[in-house]
């Protein structure tokens, strides 16, 4: 704990510091081998690397994912290297604390999900409000005083939750949640947190997931959780998010095996087996999790990143930023299964993928190379009228005569989108679009969506090139 209490108190004061604080971060964290090993890792997971280049340094992966992120990346490192190396425990304590501690996690996760709609910032706050929530429960089993050990068998021998309380008060003087409040004061660990552990009844969208996720990932974590309020803290999560609790139950599934890559990613598989389990959710899901994931257009994401890219024009945003903006905007507002960026060779007879996002983006990065040589290449046409293409039936035949075989089995079958990359009038690469995984077609309304995301990028690009 002291460790830790370090690690946070030198990232606050960094966080004062915004000219300095992405040089000073590198440097704070650098003479610690294994935190700056846990960070590259992190930063370089599925969670947090949108399909962008390997980071290799401290200070980069700052400059890629912000500050915020890193911050919480190194808290949740120090906090987890901190508790899972505690010394001294006997098995039954430090089991107790392996558990709490993979409750936290899911319940981190599971809060970060439910703010999905709100800025990168907001939903970084509540992932760690989330994990430190019960901070002072987790402080005091690491400790492995006697005190610990005889009050783990106290609460062994008992089942009701109002004479857990009444034991720990009689034992500490004190409640979990009064010495997690009185650590987060001390440490400065933000008003979210302190707000979701003073006041957990606040109707605001951070304090609410905060409080729902970890009452949730409690109940999942039971053997037999009550049937009733599971389903009543999955309907209060269901109405906050304003979407059907079946998806609900879906989501919570896939962010379940996204919180097993991310435990793996810090360097906590021990946390895995002890998840809180999905499968507690319904009985019936199993035929539905490996269902693909199915973005339905949203005018409202639509906009806020088309207002990004805007920003992105104004301050000269660099192409990475530009890039990963745009294709958010097509997977989560313009509703595509996979979308990404194919960049032209230096001698301009192939298409290479750079970045791409969605389902199925790691195999697109790998496997959708587009040879330009070819006569009647539907992509070298897009690239010398430097025009946007929308192919709605690869099999009709308006458009079976510019695919060959092999651009037939890297397409989807239902149809696609493309566009060129042009900065100043010179084309540089594609965006494509696609909806393979659900098969379903897309139409003329979505292509003009997808285009003037093109168009937007373009400008972007073509500014922050300085032409």
């Amino acid at each position: 704990m002291p460790a830790l209490c370090s690690t946070v108190k030198t990232l606050e004061k960094l966080a004062k510091d915004d000219v300095s604080s992405l040089r000073l971060l590198g440097k704070s964290v650098m003479h610690d081998n294994a935190l700056t090993s846990r960070i590259l890792r992190v930063a370089n997971s599925v969670t947090y690397n949108k399909g962008q280049n390997q980071v290799t340094t401290v200070s980069r992966a700052t400059v890629v994912l912000g500050f915020d992120a890193i911050r919480n990346i190194c808290i949740t490192a120090k906090l987890l290297s901190s508790l899972l190396e505690s010394k001294g425990l006997s098995e039954p304590v430090y089991q107790r604390l392996i558990k709490l501690m993979a409750r936290a996690f899911q319940a981190a996760m599971l809060a970060k999900m439910m703010l999905k709609d709100h800025d990168e910032e907001l939903q970084e706050e509540v992932f760690i409000a989330s994990l430190l929530y019960h901070l002072g429960e987790s402080a005091f089993w690491s400790t492995g005083c006697d005190e610990a050990v005889v009050l783990d068998v106290a609460l062994e021998q008992c089942s009701d939750n109002k004479a857990e309380k009444g034991l720990i008060r009689e034992m500490l003087g004190t409640s979990f949640n009064k010495l997690s409040l009185g650590i987060a004061r001390s440490w400065g660990l933000g008003d979210v947190l302190l707000k979701s552990l003073s006041n957990p009844d606040e109707r605001t969208p951070e304090i609410r997931s905060i409080y729902l996720a970890n009452q949730i990932s409690e109940l999942l974590a039971q053997e037999n959780p009550a049937p009733e309020e599971l389903q009543l803290r999955l309907k209060q999560t269901a109405s906050m998010l304003g979407i059907e609790i079946d998806e609900l139950k879906l989501r919570m599934v896939r962010c379940s095996d996204a919180t097993k890559i991310l435990a793996e990613a810090y360097g906590a598989k021990v946390l895995i087996e002890h998840l809180p389990n999905p499968m507690h959710l319904s009985k019936d899901l199993l035929a539905e999790i490996n269902a693909p994931l199915v973005r339905m257009p949203n005018m409202t994401l639509q906009l806020k990143k088309l207002r990004e890219l805007t920003d992105c024009a104004i301050n000269k945003a660099d192409f990475n930023q530009v890039i990963t903006t745009t294709l958010e905007g097509l997977l989560d507002g313009v509703g595509v299964d996979r979308c990404g960026v194919l960049l032209l060779s230096p001698n301009r007879k192939r298409l290479q993928p750079r970045i791409a996002l969605g389902e199925g983006a790691e195999k697109m990065k790998s496997e959708f190379i587009i040879t330009l040589e070819r006569p009647q290449c539907l992509f070298y046409d897009s690239i010398e009228l430097k025009q946007a293409m929308f192919v709605d039936d690869p099999s009709s035949p308006k458009w079976r005569l510019y695919m060959d075989p092999d651009l037939k089995s890297k397409v989807s079958a239902t149809g696609f989108m493309i566009s060129p990359l042009v900065i100043d009038q010179k084309v540089i690469g594609m965006l494509y679009a696609d909806r393979a995984s659900s098969e379903r077609k897309l139409t003329r309304a979505e292509f003009d969506n997808f285009t003037h995301f093109a168009q937007l990028a373009n400008l972007c690009l073509t500014v922050s090139m300085g032409h």
